[in-house]
């Protein structure tokens, strides 16, 4: 059972449990690299999906769960039977928790634990999710742009996570990435 096999399944699963206004992307960066999530939806939340196959490790698992922790509304981690252990014992309690094992019909997805709105997001961290011309526009908005047309993406986010309150920040952030345009990996409808 490889990773690209559960990749599979998790979309099938996905596409099923979310409706027709749900943005399914593989591989969304985070926090400017430091981690990249396998799979994400969009759909009024970031919900987060990690696949740690039975030929993973999990040697990168706490700086996932750290960046994951400051971006994603939820997180559920799929794993293969064999980490299913370890796994249960790393993650904090907020994140969902699957498992993947062979059955008659391929690979089936079970729910060990479901998972629960993260309480602790990032303001600066959830920003980074903006290009820069998304950061820019959403500070127009507001009336926020003043001194900042020449500096750097940093200083957007940092305006933005220090000016607007959560609510708005996040709103704006969450209906930039469901309309933006321009997704490497959006699944085709």
């Amino acid at each position: 059972m490889r990773d690209r096999d559960i990749r599979a399944e998790l979309r099938r699963f996905l596409e099923q449990e979310y409706t027709d206004d749900a943005l399914i992307l593989d591989e969304l960066g985070l926090c400017q690299g430091e981690a990249r999530v396998d799979m994400v939806v969009i759909n009024g939340a970031l919900n987060g999906y990690e696949i740690k196959s039975e030929r993973d490790t999990l040697q990168r698992l706490e700086g996932q769960i750290r960046v994951y922790g400051r971006t994603l509304d939820s997180m559920t981690i799929v794993v293969g039977p064999s980490h299913l252990d370890e796994v249960m014992r790393r993650v904090p309690d907020w994140w969902g928790v699957m498992v993947a094992s062979p059955s008659q019909c391929g690979l089936t997805l079970n729910d060990v634990r479901p998972s629960k709105p993260n309480p602790a997001l990032d303001p600066y961290s959830f920003a980074q999710l903006l290009w820069r011309d998304e950061a820019w526009d959403l500070l127009v908005e507001h009336g926020l742009q003043q001194g900042l047309s020449s500096r750097p993406r940093p200083y957007l986010w940092r305006k933005l996570a220090d000016s607007l309150s959560w609510d708005e920040l996040s709103a704006a952030v969450r209906h930039k990435l469901a309309v933006r345009d321009g997704w490497r990996s959006a699944s085709e409808s």
